[in-house]
């Protein structure tokens, strides 16, 4: 088929981690000719985990607006629809932090769920007749591999892997994915669901495993892992992923389904274990002083064991591969938490905090994932 141009993009959670990196890939592409951009809009509600600093650079190009709004709000969504007229869709903006849909499921029902169905009955409504112009539009749902739920020692997760969410928010993810697969199935929407194994890079907020090992660390603080520490993921650099979602925006076939990840398998402890290696010898400390600092923790209800992702289709659809080497991609990730100490992680940090209102905002969020 004939490469879609992205033409006038809506990025929902655009201010979030995957959201900024995809952003900024976007206005990256040419504004004429083939695969063109010609405006980039950011809907985010700006919550704890999104952040205005997190688009920094991306705002001084004249192609990139940013609306502070929710998706669960039906007319905020409709409107942008009719204003904007938007050919591609990426929506990435979701609650996704395991341990706060343990405490906060309702949370997650209203923005995974219901707000999900806002944009695809959005779409719907403003591209009626859409499946005749294919491929002029695609709406390109982001997921998560959780959806799949724990897969056990052997095999990988794959487009044709039965759902079995394990969380609250995989529940929620799970519910979204039937949805946009519905809107196609019954309407002719054109949707492209992604399942994307764990994503590690810059702009990542200090609730995740990484970031939440690095901004520890370097408070001094403890280094709290679940259970023994076996948990295993696979580990996906931000930016590899970034460049499959333009690979399926651009050439995807339309209600198809690819999972994503980069064959990337390390237990929660030996990533740890790399982290605590890097920031020493980055930060110039005695070696083994930060490992010191582990501390096994009651695990998570529900912790699934083992994700994985078989990737061979988008390898062998679109052409895309994982290029950024794990350990090249940790160590480039741990400085960019480095520079930014007294920069982008003091200040979402800190709008976190006044957000939240919550005086235990670090105990709930800092127990690892």
């Amino acid at each position: 088929m004939a490469e879609r141009g992205f033409g006038r993009v809506l990025v929902t959670g655009g201010a979030g981690f995957i959201g900024s990196n995809l952003v900024r890939r976007l206005l990256a592409q040419p504004q004429v000719g083939a695969g063109a951009v010609r405006s980039v809009v950011v809907l985010d509600l700006l919550t704890y985990a999104g952040h205005e600093a997190t688009l920094v650079g991306s705002d001084s190009d004249p192609r990139f607006s940013l609306v502070r709004g929710d998706i669960s709000d039906l007319a905020i969504v409709d409107s942008l629809f009719e204003i904007h007229e938007f050919d591609t869709v990426y929506h990435l903006a979701a609650e996704s932090h395991v341990d706060r849909s343990i405490l906060f499921p309702g949370e997650f029902v209203r923005t995974n769920v219901v707000g999900s169905w806002n944009l695809l009955e959005c779409a719907r409504r403003h591209w009626r007749g859409a499946r005749e112009a294919e491929p002029a539009k695609v709406f390109v749902h982001v997921s998560t591999d959780e959806v799949f739920g724990d897969l056990g020692a052997e095999g990988k997760f794959s487009e044709s892997t039965a759902y079995d969410p394990s969380s609250p928010y995989s529940a929620s993810k799970a519910a979204a994915d039937h949805f946009a697969r519905a809107y196609f199935r019954t309407y002719g929407l054109p949707v492209v669901v992604t399942n994307c194994s764990n994503n590690y890079g810059p702009y990542q907020f200090p609730e995740k495993l990484i970031p939440v090992m690095i901004t520890r660390a370097l408070g001094g603080l403890s280094l709290p892992v679940y259970g023994d520490g076996q948990q295993v993921r696979d580990w996906l650099h931000v930016q590899d992923h970034c460049e499959a979602l333009l690979a399926v925006g651009r050439r995807a076939r339309l209600g198809a389904t690819y999972t994503i990840g980069a064959g990337c398998e390390r237990t929660n402890i030996e990533l740890v274990h790399v982290l605590c290696d890097v920031l020493e010898v980055q930060t110039g400390v005695p070696r083994g002083s930060i490992r010191d600092r582990i501390e096994f923790v009651p695990d998570r209800p529900g912790h699934d064991r083992r994700y994985a992702v078989d990737a061979s289709k988008i390898n062998k659809d679109l052409g895309w591969t994982a290029e950024i080497d794990f350990e090249k991609g940790i160590a480039d990730t741990v400085a960019f938490y480095l520079r930014e100490a007294d920069g982008w992680v003091r200040r979402v940090m800190e709008s976190a905090r006044r957000s939240t209102g919550h005086e235990d905002f670090e105990r709930r969020n800092y127990a690892g994932r």
